[in-house]
């Protein structure tokens, strides 16, 4: 009996513990199930409402750029570009040329009679302004990426001639040839490679766009109109600002002609030999050594009668002793580029630009022992080298648009009409754009969906080229990418500037997820851009911001994205992106009024929203 009671209340403690703990559980379950079904969340997307409006910069602030640019591009259905630079001249305070100042040489010096009338000479003045040009390489192995079978593997053997480009650098053999010496011997066998001399370095050349090997005339003229650095506007107390429709030339701001001859450029490395033999190294003739070695650029004469006027003759002279003088005694140079036989555009390094001026002056060799005469005494032909280096500078643009549906969007757009194209264009044509504002609905598209409650996961923002407008064969002419940002403040979109993705093995690829970037079809044929603008997106539904208006131009590179002054064909003073007015090349997409095109259904542009809906 006793085991028999122990039995009956241990199962009626059990049964009440499983009651409570089932009755529990059930309620658990039932209030939170729903959680965890499928059908609780669903992700879907939603093609928004955006329209496009083309614009136009008539002239835009060029001084104070990186590079400036230099000849004529045509690019298809957007016009015309020639580009002319103005700049200012640069000098040391007081130079002195020769061995001593012109005060020293007017004066009989008693303490030092080689002190002579040096008698300096010009002998030859060049123009230099060098190309942008790239001389990557990576593994290290002497070649240059561009060139290099393998730019990451320092062992890769470019010419195929068995030794690795590294041990062919090393060893002085050249790792671009499999016969460094031309001899006849391959490098793998040949025992005496004494003879190789190094090549040219080979540089790859960037930032030119048409045709390389045209032909041009190439025209420098004196400035004869002060560029002040602060504007007497106002008061001096702010920097001067050049416009691109800024043109000294064609107002008659010009003197005397240094240089007027035709040009075609020279992408090769440029070598001089030392110009004397050294006489104690009897076994060495300097002057079939290389002295100096300069990268490609443009390099041509300019006079040397001018030069002898304006810079050595008046050593010692006031207009040499500072900025000030010099600046209203040698104002500047014009450079135009003109009767182009082909399309050819320069983006140039004109930080690096110089006026190189060689002279020849009067030393005092030999005093044949007399020290106190000087009628008798040696003396010889020295040479030196002068340099004028550039400063205040900006570029003459003039833009010749032949397309009279160009015009025609513009002043749609005016009338705030939306536009069937996009153009684009380094020469000031650019478009904005609005999201979400369906006509006559202000913000109502926003509300909607602040309402639902949506997670935005991703938003992408499609433009796609009208490629109808193009051959194929044009792929040179596109943009390579796209900037869009905040039109009214000149400044970056959030997606921008939280990106900090880096690619180290392609140029112009960092911020990847904010994209932009130009994108191929399966022609292989320039198809579209694309952004990613979920965070502007977010911010606008979550936190209530200002839906903006947006600004979409073509972009050099997406480093330089601070803002220059421009006035709009509408004659609003804007904030217009410096990375657009450095890229010479254009684009024709479909705007949002397009028929036809990937996203005729939504317009010839897609503002595509994926979300989570719960």
């Amino acid at each position: 009996m006793y085991f028999l009671r122990m039995f009956i209340n241990r199962v009626t403690i059990l049964l009440v513990i499983s009651n409570m703990i089932f009755s529990c559980d059930k309620e658990y379950h039932t209030s939170g199930s729903e959680l965890l079904l499928s059908s609780a969340l669903e992700s879907k997307s939603f093609v928004a409402p955006v329209y496009s409006f083309q614009s136009k910069v008539d002239y835009f602030q060029t001084d104070g750029l990186p590079l400036l640019q230099l000849g004529k591009i045509h690019l298809p259905g957007l016009g015309i570009t020639e580009a002319n630079i103005t700049a200012k001249l640069v000098l040391p305070q007081n130079p002195v040329f020769g061995n001593y100042t012109q005060n020293r040489e007017d004066k009989v010096d008693e303490n030092n009679l080689a002190v002579i009338d040096e008698k300096e000479t010009v002998t030859q003045v060049y123009l230099e302004i060098p190309f942008f040009n790239n001389t990557d390489d990576k593994d290290g192995d002497g070649v240059i990426d561009a060139l290099d079978l393998d730019p990451e593997d320092r062992d890769s053997d470019t010419d195929g001639d068995g030794i690795s480009d590294y041990s062919e650098t090393n060893n002085n053999l050249n790792p671009l040839s499999d016969d460094s010496d031309g001899d006849g011997i391959l490098d793998d066998v040949d025992q005496d490679n004494k003879t190789y001399e190094h090549e040219n370095k080979i540089y790859e050349i960037d930032s030119i766009y048409g045709n390389p090997k045209a032909h041009f005339d190439l025209k420098v003229y004196e400035l004869k109109y002060f560029l002040s650095q602060y504007d007497p506007a106002t008061d001096f107390q702010k920097n001067s600002k050049f416009f691109s429709n800024t043109d000294f030339f064609e107002n008659g701001f010009f003197g005397e002609t240094l240089h007027d001859a035709p040009y075609q450029l020279n992408f090769e490395e440029l070598r001089f030999n030392y110009k004397e033999d050294d006489p104690e190294t009897e076994d060495v003739d300097e002057r079939e050594t290389v002295e100096t070695r300069l990268s490609p650029r443009i390099r041509v004469p300019l006079d040397k009668t001018f030069f002898q006027k304006k810079i050595l003759d008046v050593e010692g002279e006031t207009v040499l002793s500072n900025d000030d003088n010099f600046s209203k005694h040698l104002r500047g140079l014009i450079i135009k580029a003109e009767n182009f036989d082909d399309d050819l555009y320069m983006l140039l390094d004109i930080s690096n630009a110089i006026i190189r001026i060689e002279y020849d002056y009067d030393q005092v060799l030999d005093n044949n022992g007399t020290a106190d005469d000087t009628s008798d005494d040696t003396t010889e032909k020295k040479s030196k080298t002068f340099l004028l280096s550039f400063g205040l500078n900006f570029n003459t643009i003039k833009n010749n648009n032949s397309n009279a549906q160009v015009d025609q969007e513009i002043l749609a757009s005016q009338s705030d009409k939306p536009s069937q194209n996009i153009y684009l264009s380094g020469n000031g044509l650019f478009s904005t754009l609005r999201l979400f504002e369906e006509e006559g609905q202000g913000d109502q598209v926003l509300d909607k969906i602040r309402d639902n409650q949506w997670v935005v996961n991703e938003a992408n923002l499609v433009l796609y080229i009208d490629q109808d407008k193009y051959n194929p064969l044009e792929k040179s002419l596109f943009p390579d990418r796209l900037y869009l940002y905040k039109y009214d403040y000149g400044a970056p979109i959030t997606d921008f500037s939280i990106d900090n993705t880096v690619n180290n093995t392609e140029k112009n690829r960092n911020k990847s997820i904010y994209g932009g970037i130009l994108e191929l079809d399966a022609s292989d044929i320039p198809y579209r851009y694309k952004f990613r603008i979920t965070d502007h997106v977010n911010r606008l539904i979550k936190n209530d911001s200002t839906n903006v208006t947006l600004g979409l131009v073509p972009s050099n590179g997406i480093n330089i994205v601070n803002n220059r002054r421009a006035e709009t064909v509408g004659q609003d003073f804007i904030n217009y992106p410096t990375t657009a007015i450095l890229n010479p090349r254009g684009v024709i997409l479909h705007g949002s009024e397009s028929e036809d095109g990937p996203a005729a259904a939504e317009g010839g542009l897609k503002f595509e929203i994926f979300y989570t809906e719960y």
